[in-house]
């Protein structure tokens, strides 16, 4: 039986949030300290473990048929490969940063500038809309030290928590993209790894709706049952149940993560008691 060939980082954190959302989706990968390649006893599914920049060119060249990476490393690499599924971990941005004491107006101010960056693609279209030419200095490493030794006057670089701009004594100017892991397909892949890769989406996009998800369960007053459905934002309907005790029912819902606090609020404003809130392992639609 043919098996899906999936790449990703080799190290770093987008390798453990790549290795931990296969785990959630059940699939056991057999991974021995500093394997290249490893395969699962449950799916059928290889694991290739590469550098990140030199994915995409994988992924083109159809030595493997789908990939977890940044889609930052797609926009300056792999414009022309499609992306299946958005992941939802692994956030960064990407930006321009200047030493703290220099006074910045507009992105006009990079104008005849010397950047240093590992994403000169991303950084060249970006000004070439903004109608600034700059010099770019091609680094593959820490580019934080660049202005710090004379070498440029600015950075590009991936941002997370801002901390390592910090410790480099930079200050973030201009945000050029958003990124998060995506789930990337080859140009090449075949009709029946195709299938596999339908099977393995569909996990996926389980494990991310129950990641983005609560289960919800309260103890309401008969007499304002409906005001506190009707605040509820559940799949379909809540399901309702009668208690024990006469004049009150349960009501099982499933909330979203981002609004959950203002809708626990509001539902013991509204008389909602007992409230039990779950976490969901997975949510299939």
């Amino acid at each position: 039986m043919s098996k899906i060939r999936i790449a990703i980082q080799k190290s770093g954190r987008l390798n453990s949030d790549s290795l931990q959302i296969l785990k959630e989706c059940g699939i056991s990968i057999d991974n021995g300290k500093d394997q290249l390649k490893a395969s699962s006893r449950n799916f059928p599914i290889e694991v290739f473990y590469l550098r990140n920049g030199d994915i995409p060119q994988y992924l083109r060249d159809g030595v493997v048929d789908i990939a977890i990476i940044g889609e930052n490393v797609l926009i300056e690499k792999g414009e022309d490969i499609a992306i299946a599924e958005k992941l939802g971990f692994s956030k960064c941005k990407v930006s321009l940063a200047v030493p703290k004491g220099v006074t910045y107006n507009s992105v006009k101010d990079f104008e005849g500038k010397r950047i240093a960056t590992s994403y000169p693609n991303t950084v060249r279209k970006y000004l070439e809309q903004k109608g600034v030419k700059a010099d770019l200095h091609i680094i593959n490493g820490s580019v934080e030290i660049a202005p710090n030794i004379g070498l440029a006057d600015a950075i590009c670089d991936i941002v997370s928590s801002g901390s390592t701009l910090f410790k480099n004594n930079l200050k973030e100017v201009e945000v050029m993209l958003k990124s998060e892991a995506v789930l990337a397909v080859s140009p090449k892949i075949s009709a029946e790894r195709r299938k596999l890769l339908e099977q393995l989406q569909f996990r996926i996009q389980s494990v991310l709706t129950a990641r983005q998800s609560k289960y919800v369960l309260l103890n309401a007053p008969n007499d304002k049952l409906d005001s506190i459905i009707n605040l509820l934002p559940g799949m379909r309907s809540p399901t309702v149940l009668p208690l024990a005790e006469e004049g009150w029912s349960s009501v099982h819902t499933v909330v979203q993560k981002d609004t959950f606090w203002e809708v626990i609020d509001e539902l013991k404003q509204a008389g909602a008691e007992g409230i039990l809130v779950c976490p969901i392992e997975k949510m299939v639609l």
